[in-house]
């Protein structure tokens, strides 16, 4: 091997610095119609490098052969077994290898990044077949992970999924078996070339050392994504952001959207206090990336336009998840607490107290070591967060509250950038959640008259945009906000139903709020039917399959709501009893000529059936008593 300060060796130091700078820096600069210039520049060097090695190697004794390691089998995401290896990784040939290989990782990358995949596959294996003569030690270990990274990162791209895998895999064992035999900082690939005296600190060897293994379970956790292995994606995602703290190894807000993508996982799986934490961290990482902007500032200036606009996009995607959060663990304590008319359980309430009394304080404490994200600047911040909201499922109207208003401002905040004008459909996803929250609070909520008015608001936040949104571009959320509305006016008619009934007689404001109600809640089940007809104003003679439960259940409701009318107007009562008959009339008629409609509306079924046949009955009366009066 040349001497260490030789001006040849000098040489081959300087191209390799060189060459690193063109493809991580002045590619960069590289015009629109020669975007790859500095790395094709840089590619030449590293071949000259690769030349001048080769030379070295061979004034030293060594074949060409011998260097390439030619004979060597094919490397295919196993690993070698160090049994037979023709050298150790610190001796003379095994560093003499790992410089060739180096060079041939870098060749690997350079063509990836030129997508020149076949040629960088080729260089990546010429890369192993290098090392993998050698055994494993602490001036290769880096480059055995990176190489296999890349690999890995290859396989996946071309969608061998299980390919990738294997190549990752071993690159994971392969650091765990490091650190547990030996541990100390290894070579970095910049180590091979440079002058005495210039070698990476033992601090940087080991951050970057980290990185790589770092990116290693990055690269798995979208492998078992891919494989529909989710559990184990979902912890190796929350050990890379584990990782990426502990290692100052992060852009702000890529973790933090990553961190709150991550809590909608744990969501998933009901694990709150998880998923709560993942979104504290992200919110309180994510104001490391500065304030936002004011409108003032962006008018003047592009770059503060953009970073206006990145900073308010990803703190708002970070409240939408937020919003679920709330959302889904009230809606998880409402399953848990419902009886089986869809109202609050008393009895199991008082039950599920007793419980968590027991249970819960002693299952934080266990859960929440293994899971905590942070640095010591920035632990407190987090866990002041994760104060303000529980991650424990509500089961009273004053916890469910406490949630709920947590939910409602993030909302605020969400819309700061999803506003309608230029977010149609993430604004009223917004506007659905916001609703959302309202009904399920509503569940907990035992006084009727404020139950109707929490119905009231989702009709306040949903009917605006319900009359303004345009059916012939957004029809599918038309029809979700006419069926919403619909069923809230519907609920709100059963609660004034219920208060009416306490009631000796109801008076006429009573009278007429509910026959608004009933009215409001058919008009807007009657738009959702009529959008499922055809331009000519048909009634499809078959329903698809996303559209028979909802369509027959509002003919059901239309049908209950239009005998459900109040009138002292005899043939009033005839008209709207004859249109609750044609309704429960169609259902059975339908479900008639398509059998298979029946289990999709099984109680409405039954209950239509019924009602076919005593609603005649009814309507022969008011018959009667007109005929009476003439």
């Amino acid at each position: 091997m040349a001497a260490p300060q030789s001006t040849e060796w000098r040489t081959v130091c300087e191209k390799f610095r060189l060459a690193q700078e063109l493809s991580e820096v002045e590619s960069r600069k590289d015009p629109a119609n020669n975007p790859f210039r500095s790395k094709y520049t840089a590619r030449d060097l590293l071949k000259e490098i690769l030349c001048s090695l080769k030379k070295i190697n061979i004034e030293e004794g060594e074949t060409d052969n011998e260097a390439e390691g030619e004979s060597r089998q094919m490397v295919d995401g196993e690993p070698g077994s160090e049994c037979g290896k023709a050298c150790t990784g610190d001796s003379p040939a095994g560093l003499r290898a790992a410089r060739l290989a180096v060079v041939q990782y870098c060749l690997g990358l350079n063509h990836i990044e030129t997508e020149e995949l076949s040629a960088g596959e080729q260089h990546l294996i010429n890369c192993l077949k290098l090392i993998d003569k050698c055994t494993t030690t602490r001036e290769n270990v880096s480059l055995f992970i990176q190489a296999r990274n890349q690999l890995g990162i290859l396989w996946a791209g071309r969608d061998e999924i299980e390919k990738a895998q294997g190549f990752l895999e071993i690159a994971e064992s392969m650091y765990l078996l490091y650190m547990k035999e030996d541990g100390q900082p290894p070579l970095d690939l910049q180590d091979y070339f440079v002058l005495e005296g210039e070698e990476l600190s033992q601090r940087e060897k080991i951050r970057r050392f980290e990185m790589a293994y770092t990116h290693t379970l990055y690269y798995l956790a979208q492998v078992y994504k891919n494989l529909q292995q989710y559990e184990r994606s979902g912890q190796y995602c929350h050990s890379t952001l584990q990782r990426q703290l502990e290692y100052k190894q992060f852009v702000p807000l890529e973790w933090a959207i990553n961190a709150a993508t991550l809590s909608q996982y744990y969501i998933t799986k009901t694990r709150y206090m998880e998923a709560r934490h993942c979104l504290a961290a992200a919110s309180v990482i994510a104001s490391l990336a500065g304030e936002i902007p004011s409108e003032a500032a962006a008018k003047e200036s592009d770059a503060e336009c953009e970073k206006r606009e990145e900073l308010l996009q990803k703190r708002s995607e970070i409240a939408r998840c937020w919003i679920k959060y709330c959302l889904n663990l009230m809606q998880d304590a409402k399953k848990l607490l419902e009886d089986n008319i869809g109202e609050l359980d008393l009895d199991r309430q008082e039950e599920l107290k007793r419980a968590r009394r027991n249970e819960e304080e002693d299952k934080e404490k266990g859960r929440k070591s293994a899971i905590l994200f942070g640095s010591s600047d920035t632990f407190d911040s987090i866990c002041s967060l994760e104060e303000k909201v529980s991650s424990m499922l509500p089961l009273d109207f004053e916890e469910a509250r406490s949630i709920f208003l947590v939910g409602q401002s993030y909302v605020a905040q969400a819309e700061e950038y999803f506003a309608m004008d230029g977010h149609v459909t993430d604004h009223i996803e917004i506007l659905q959640d916001h609703s959302a929250l309202f009904k399920v609070l509503a569940f907990f909520e035992q006084d009727l008259e404020r139950r109707c008015k929490m119905h009231k608001r989702r009709v306040d936040l949903l009917e605006p945009v319900c009359k303004d949104l345009n059916a012939q571009y957004y029809l599918l959320i038309c029809r979700q906000l006419q069926f919403e509305l619909a069923e809230t006016c519907y609920e709100m008619m059963d609660l004034k139903l219920a208060v009416s009934d306490k009631q000796d007689q109801p008076d006429v404001h009573t009278i007429k709020k509910f026959n608004h109600l009933c009215s409001s809640s058919i008009k807007y089940y009657q738009m959702f039917l009529d959008s499922i007809r055809s331009p000519e104003g048909k009634f499809p003679e078959k329903l698809e399959d996303d559209l028979l439960r909802p369509a027959l259940v509002a003919k059901f409701r239309v049908a209950r709501l239009q005998s459900k009318l109040i009138s002292s107007n005899l043939a009033t009562q005839l008209e709207n009893l004859n249109h609750s008959l044609e309704s429960y009339s169609f259902i059975v008629q339908y479900c008639e000529e398509n059998p298979e409609a029946k289990k999709a509306v099984e109680t409405e079924l039954e209950l239509s059936n019924e009602m076919v046949s005593l609603l005649p009955l009814k309507i022969n009366r008011i018959r009667s008593k007109m005929a009476s009066c003439k």
